[in-house]
Order: C-alpha cells, then structure tokens, then sequence
C-alpha cells in the first residue's frame, strides 16, 4: 500500500453522488458515502473456462520450467504439481507468475479477456499489484486462493491481472478512478470494469469475508453484491462508469496556468513542508511514513538559498532518524519500503530498486552539504547493498526483493529474515560479542516485532567500539544469508536503472571512487544494448514488444548526463541527446508537458499526462531538470523553451499544491538559480583534473553543469555538442578551469584554491 495522495478536482460531488446511488443498488444503503469514503468492497477476477488445447499448453509451460520450479499455492498434488494452472503460466513477469496456479482463471491484460467478457455478458474484475508487495500476497492468500471464492469468480467475472510495474500506464489510468471514489491509492488495486474497459467501482485491499480485519462487506459479498447489480441495473452501472472515465479523462491532462514565479514556488513549498515536519523523529508528521514524503533533496537547496530557516536542520534530522531506524537494513544495509510507525522503526519489509536509488542520493548531498562520514557512508552502503544483492550478472539491475520470507517451519512471514533474537545473535556472535551487538542494535527478549527485534541504532556506537560492531554486522549479515532469502524480483526496469545509475555516477563524483563510476558504466551499456530495439527503449527485458515509458526515457536520459559528468566520456552525453529527441517525437505536448504513452502505443481510456512526484519521481519532473542542464551544456535555447512549457503544463499544480511535484522543485531551484557552467581542460586524461574535482566535491553546487575534456581531438568532438568548450585550452600544459555563467566566465585558472574561491561567488 502507499500513502495517500493529494486531494485533487476528481473528487467531486456529482461523482460522490453517482458512486452512492450504485452502492445503495448494490448493497441498499451509502452511510459511508456521507462520510465521502466508500465501504470496502474486493477486487480480483475471474473467466469462463479454457478448452482441452489451451490447458494442455498451460501444464506444458508449467512442465518446461523444470524440476526447481515451485508452484506458489497451497493447492497442489501429491508429488507437488500444482492442481490448477491458468494463463498467467506464459508470462515473464514474476508478479503474474506468482498468481499462475490460483485457482482463478486469471487472464493478463489483453482483448482476449474483454472478449470473452463481452461474449459471456460478464463484468472484468482487474487486480492490479506488483510482486513484492506484502498486502498483494495477504490478499492472494486470502482470497484469490480461497477455493469458494475462486469458483464464484470464474463462474460469474473476468478477471484479469496486471504487474504495475510493467504496466504504469493502466496503473495510472485506473488508480486515478480509485483515487476520484476514495481520495487515497494503494496497493493492490482493485477494479470492477464493463467489457468496454470502464471503471464503474474499485478499492485497494478487501479482506475475503464480511467483518474481517474491521470490514463490513468482504470481497466475496462485494463480488456478489456487484454482479447482482451488473446484471440487474445496469443503467446504475453504466452512470457511474461515465463519471469515473470522465474524472480518469479530466485527471489525465491536468491544468496549465500562466507562468508562475519559480522563487514563490519554492518559498510555498519549504512553508508547506515546515508545517507537516515531524520534529521529533523527522520526516512528516503521523503514521505510515515514506521517505520521500519529505523530499530531502529539495530541503538541502531551500538551505541553501534560505540558509537562516530551518530546512537544513530539518533534512539532518529525518537523515538521521532514517539511518538509524528499522526502515534501514542496519545488517544487509539498504532500505526498506516504508515504515509502519511513526518513529522508522517498524517497516514493511519489501526492498526497492528506486528507493534506494533515491535515498543514496540523498544522502551524498547531505555529505557534500554537511561533510558528515556518516552520511557518506550511509550512501556507500545503499550502493554495496544494490550492487551485491540487486545486481544482474549481465550489467543491469533487477527490480526488488520481497517483505515476506520462509520461517524454519517453511511458513511464509512478514520480515521473519530480517529480524532476530538476542540467542540467535549469540549464537553466531558468541557470548561476548552478541551483548555488544544486542546492545547497540537494540536487540531484546521481548523484541519489536512480533517476538522478535528489528535491529536498529537507537545510540550511536562509540568511537572504540566502531571496528568490533563492523566485524560483527558482516558476521551477521553472512548467517543471515544462510536464511531461506525473500523472493527477488528480476525484472529489469530501463527506469529504475536509470536511477540506480544515476546515483552511482552521482557517487563517483562526490566521493572520488571510479568503481562506482564503472559500475554506472556497465549498468547503462547493458540497458543500452539489451533494453533498445530499432532506436526505441524497452520497458522490460522480456519476450515480445515491451515498449518504453515516458518514465524510462526522462530518467535514463538523466542517467546518461550524470554518468557523462563522472566519466567525460562522449558517448553518454550523445546518448542523451538522442534519447531526448525520441521524447520530443513521440512523448512530448507540442502544448507542454510529456504524456506517459508515446504516440503508437496502445490506446486506453485516456492518455495520461503525469503531474504528480510520489515514492517515484514522474517522468515530467526529471526531464525539466535534464532540459535545463541540456540547455545549458548545448547553449541551445529550445531546450529551455521546453522545460518552461513543459512547467506552465502544471502550473495549476504548482500554485495550489507545490509539495505534490515535490521532483520538479529541484529543477525549479536550477531555473531559479544562475547555474554555473564548468569546464575543466586538461592535457591528456582525466585524472589530471583530479585536484579540481576534489575542491568540486567539497562544494554543493547543485546548479552546475561540470564539462571535463582533454585537449585536442576530444574536445574538439565535445564541442559539437557542447559549444561551451570550444577554444578553451589547457594553459600551459597544466589543467585549466574555467568557470562560467551565462556564458560568460570567470579567468581561467591552473590553481585548484582560485577555482575553489570562484565556485563559491555568488552571482
């Protein structure tokens, strides 16, 4: 599940009205509505049944996947063949895999589905989810391996699943409709829809039977309650599936406004955050808590243009309660998800690509702002971490790893391999080291959750114990390793790895480590080679067409220009540009702003036009920043034309509710701000500007483009591309800097101190 989003125009009394006069049909009565939050209802689906030939193929797909292959369900044979195989069994996703041997007839997404539900005179019920998520499988276990329920579903529904994650475009499209009936999202999703592909009721997680976990109606009784009144009123249906694609249409092109003034903007959004910060534990106030809810990026470079207000204190704050808390891994390092508490404590489990990605970053500035070890090291972590546990053999990166693991009597918990015991500590640490170990990670008898302890920091370690807990964690971390593992996500996302390659790149940077670097480097080659077919990006390593979102292009394309700024290699900024132009041909509003589909991708109720900043940035707000870089770098002013279009798209947005853009407020700052472009020249390599790039590192400077070029024949090629080289030289044979803006520079110098002395002038 994830936390709310911003109360948007959707939720509007004419749609409130529609959605009760359905359920007062469906289930005669809406005390609910009155309060604007429908009653619970489920969601999942289900379809007529497959012929001799189709099963046939289904047990074969199962077969060909070999003697390792374990079925996820309980319904299985004697010799652990899995009794029921639906179509999913021919998917690549592992979240669709993970639902092939339900009992359901699940179809994926697709016209074979609505057809048979047209054919049939059956409504669809769509579940929508993703494969690591920890009340996607309660509600498989719940319900979509409930054999009474299963059989009403198939005999009455169908139904379809879908993987978010390979499909953001129908996630969006219909959570916009849950979010315009309940206010808030989550996963997973759940739908009723016509044959036509319209929503007409929908909700998140619904328990399976009347009362449960504090519902009124289960899942089962909804799934009656619905098809009783598709079948019997179905100009109720047909009402309130007008209105919900009417606000699902209204949501996908959000409203434009006229320039507003950035700095405003920015002023708005640091008051909103003030207003909601947690000052105790950091982050916002309450519970469940997101990282990104309090974007701390943004934070660093309010303090920087406001450095008498309190967002700097703000952002160590939450930075440090963030890495001292059960959300991050204090054994395996990494994070976890969210956290269920208001103090970090207590997360769910589930371990993502984007946010670790996300929060490496993070905590890098913090160390360039700050010049923290710990936040350094933090971030070095995050990076082992994804590197060791996420890593692809080919290059790439995969997606996550699940919250739920096999406990010793091979039931399947919630965190059980991420916990401890203080006798399990001791048992692997010996006497000695397990009551140092038990005391710094706050490791107790009674434990934290559920019998046992989530490790966390509560005190930091002192300076003379620090070697001995070190050698410790690894030695946990090993005999943890020996645990049944939580499943893994191998699905290879072009955007999730352009965020983990971006901070990589962003790594190499400020710490001044090339293998981090390297691994950018291999990361991008991979998704460049494998992830690109005829000069189009690809969403997923997968068989068949899997073609890319808006998404995928915008934050490899940041990618690319971090990864170019770390290395100076031409080829990744070439890459950018090009990958760029396919934004501007296929993804781009000649109006402003970018669409999440390109123009030849399949046609859904509506196209969807981000504008909203969640756990994930949107594509909208990485790709104005890398435009503003792009302009900078190339000198080419359409680059800037495109981002301030781009930026006027959800100018309403930004003036009633900056912190929901909270991405696109870091390019503001940029926009904002006189960016200083860098160019560092020196005689033959690289690693001559090093003691340049060293005062550079000390420096937060996150308006800048940094261009480094030896003389000759390489800068000679840069300068086709980026014009801000061109007749720079290298000054007597020594590494030249030159520190501009606006095109206009400062004296070149060959002294690090002088060029340090001109990244810091203020314009």
């Amino acid at each position: 599940m994830r936390r709310p989003r911003h109360s948007t125009a959707l939720r509007l009394s004419a749609l409130r009205a529609a959605t009760c006069a359905l359920l007062v049909t469906a289930f005669g009565g809406c005390s609910s509505c009155a309060r604007g939050n429908p009653p619970a209802a489920g969601a999942s689906s289900a379809a007529p049944a497959t012929s001799p030939e189709l099963r046939a193929r289904l047990r074969e797909a199962a077969r060909a996947k070999g003697a390792a292959y374990v079925p996820r369900t309980r319904h299985t044979q004697a010799d652990g063949a899995p009794i029921y195989t639906n179509r999913l069994v021919l998917e690549s996703s592992p979240y669709l895999l993970q639902h092939a041997h339900n009992p359901v007839d699940w179809f994926p997404w697709g016209d074979e589905a609505f057809d048979a539900a047209r054919r049939l005179g059956r409504p669809v019920l769509l579940s929508i989810g993703y494969s690591t998520c920890h009340w996607c499988h309660v509600m498989e276990e719940e319900s979509f391996e409930d054999q009474e329920i299963a059989n009403y579903m198939n005999a009455n529904y169908v139904a379809i699943k879908v993987d978010r994650e390979e499909r953001p475009d129908l996630d969006a499209i219909y959570m916009s409709a849950v979010q315009a009936m309940t206010g808030g999202v989550g996963w997973p999703m759940t739908m009723w829809l016509t044959p036509d592909r319209q929503p007409f009721y929908g909700g998140t997680y619904f328990p399976a039977h009347d009362g449960e976990r504090g519902a009124r109606l289960g899942f089962l009784s909804s799934l009656k309650k619905f098809k009783n009144t598709y079948d019997t009123d179905p100009k109720a249906v047909a009402e309130s599936a007008a209105d919900l694609t009417r606000a699902v249409r209204e949501h996908a092109a959000p409203a434009s406004a006229a320039s507003t003034s950035a700095t405003a903007v920015l002023d708005a959004a640091a008051a909103q955050y003030r207003s909601h910060f947690d000052p105790v534990n950091g982050g916002t106030r309450g519970a469940p808590k997101f990282p990104s809810s309090l974007p701390i990026r943004f934070l660093l470079r309010d303090a920087r243009r406001n450095p008498a207000g309190d967002s700097l204190k703000m952002a160590i704050t939450t930075l440090e309660h963030l890495a001292s808390g059960g959300i991050h891994d204090q054994i395996g390092g990494g994070f976890h998800r969210y956290s269920t508490d208001a103090a970090w404590l207590v997360p769910h489990f589930e371990k993502m690509l984007y946010d670790n990605a996300l929060l490496a970053r993070a905590y890098l500035e913090a160390y360039q702002v700050t010049r923290r070890d710990d936040f350094a090291a933090v971030a070095s972590d995050i990076l082992a971490y994804v590197d060791r546990d996420l890593g692809a053999p080919d290059g790439g990166f995969y997606s996550a790893s699940d919250a739920d693991s096999l406990t010793p009597a091979s039931k399947r918990e919630e965190g059980w391999f991420f916990t401890w015991t203080p006798a399990e500590v001791e048992k692997v640490l010996g006497p000695e080291s397990a009551r140092l170990a038990n005391a710094y990670w706050a490791i107790t008898p009674a434990g934290n959750f559920e019998g046992r302890s989530i490790p966390s920091t509560p005190v930091p370690a002192a300076p003379a114990k620090r070697a001995a807990l070190a050698a410790a964690r690894e030695t946990l971390r090993a005999a943890r390793a020996g645990r049944p593992l939580p499943a893994r996500d191998e699905k290879i996302l072009t955007a999730w790895n352009g965020l983990a390659i971006s901070a990589f790149a962003r790594a190499s940077l400020v710490l001044g480590e090339p293998r981090h670097a390297a691994r950018a480097e291999r990361a991008a080659d991979f998704v460049l080679r494998a992830l690109r077919k005829d000069g189009r990006l690809l969403r997923t390593v997968k068989e068949g067409k899997s073609a890319a979102y808006l998404d995928d292009y915008a934050f490899l394309v940041a990618a690319l220009l971090d990864l170019h700024e770390a290395t100076g290699t031409l080829r990744w900024l070439e890459e950018a540009v090009a990958l760029d132009a396919v934004i501007a041909a296929h993804y781009e509003d000649p109006a402003g702003g970018f669409f999440l589909t390109s123009d030849d991708q399949e046609k859904l109720l509506a196209r969807d036009k981000p504008a909203y900043d969640g756990a994930e940035p949107s594509g909208l707000s990485v790709h104005v920043a890398s435009l503003l870089r792009l302009a900078e770098i190339t000198t080419r002013d359409t680059y800037r034309q495109r981002a301030e279009r781009a930026t006027r798209s959800v100018g309403h947005t930004l003036g009633t509710s900056p912190t929901s853009l909270s991405e696109l407020l870091i390019a503001l700052d940029f926009q904002a701000d006189v960016p200083k472009e860098i160019v560092l020249v020196t005689p033959a390599s690289r690693a001559e500007a090093e003691p340049f790039l060293a005062k550079l590192r000390e420096t937060f400077l996150p308006s800048a483009v940094l261009l480094v070029t030896p003389e000759g024949d390489p800068l000679a090629k840069l300068a086709a591309l980026a014009p801000l080289v061109s007749s720079k030289v290298a000054k007597g044979g020594k590494t030249t800097a030159y520190v501009c803006e606006k095109q206009t520079c400062e004296l070149p110098t060959t002294d690090p101190e002088v060029f340090a002395h001109q990244l810091r002038k203020k314009p």
